[in-house]
């Protein structure tokens, strides 16, 4: 029998009575989506679909694809020179990469958060205000709102309510973090990536992300990339395997875990890759 990773018995019964109390609604939906760098394929041939108001976690080795694919989802790298795609990408059914499409008012509905914490050397309160004052919000009691919303709902509110004018720079790692992550969410956006969020943080910063991911899916579609399966099998409604930029495997994270249906999956899970 295969060693897995044990899901605590709470998390496992608290995912099917999520997913026996509401039908999953499509929000992401990927067919045959082929990228290339130049010459280079990257990515082979992936079909998924990402549930709406669930977490989805990416796992595989360093340069499996994870991060390009979770690029492409916000058209991040069509800033790349010689990159081209094949296949379809669809939010709410509507082709993101068909001609014509709005990009702006995509990334707008798509937020990013990056493995390294990237502030903006400015207050903390202009760090969430950015994106609405490029929006071309002004009017300061709007954005006092949504900049206090942004932050509560980042988890950060409370930490930082009486210093909103101090350097974002003078914030912990793990404050930087969810500070990005209300920048992010500032923009009022229906998806949220997050490409290795707790990666450069301490265990007590990590743990504080991960119930900010949990709580978040009530009102977004997250997508999360990890090389911690401990962090995937915590945080995840649904996990997908890649190796080699092919999709491998895909399902709810508590079968992906527990009774993979592809040997390549348990290998990776229980380590004998290597």
């Amino acid at each position: 029998m295969m060693a897995a990773i044990e899901i605590p018995l709470e998390e496992q019964s608290g995912i099917l009575t999520s997913e026996m109390a509401q039908p999953e609604k499509t929000k992401i939906e990927v067919r045959d989506f082929d990228f290339y760098y130049s010459q280079n394929q990257v990515l082979h041939g992936v079909t998924l679909d990402v549930p709406e108001m669930q977490v989805t976690a990416l796992i595989g080795f360093l340069g499996c694809g994870k991060s390009t694919f979770l690029r492409s989802l916000k058209r991040m790298n069509d800033t790349i020179a010689g990159t081209r795609v094949e296949g379809r990408v669809t939010i709410d059914g509507a082709d993101i990469y068909r001609p014509g499409v709005d990009v702006v008012t995509l990334r707008r509905r798509v937020g990013m958060v990056f493995q390294k914490s990237n502030p903006f050397p400015k207050s903390i309160y202009e760090n969430v205000a950015y994106g609405l004052r490029i929006g071309g919000i002004r009017e300061r009691v709007v954005l006092d709102e949504i900049v206090e919303r942004s932050l509560q709902r980042a988890a950060l509110w409370e930490e930082v309510k009486d210093r909103l004018d101090s350097s974002a720079l003078s914030l912990s790692g793990g404050q930087q973090q969810r500070l990005c992550i209300a920048r992010a969410l500032a923009v009022d956006p229906e998806i949220l990536l997050m490409d290795e969020p707790a990666s450069a943080l301490d265990p007590i910063a990590t743990q504080k992300i991960e119930e900010l991911i949990y709580q978040l899916k009530d009102t977004y579609t997250i997508v999360i990339v990890t090389h911690n399966m401990q962090q995937a099998a915590r945080v995840s409604d649904r996990t997908a395997f890649f190796m080699m930029g092919k999709l491998v495997e895909v399902g709810d994270t508590n079968t992906i875990f527990m009774t993979p249906r592809e040997k390549l999956t348990e290998d990776y899970i229980t380590g004998r890759f290597g």
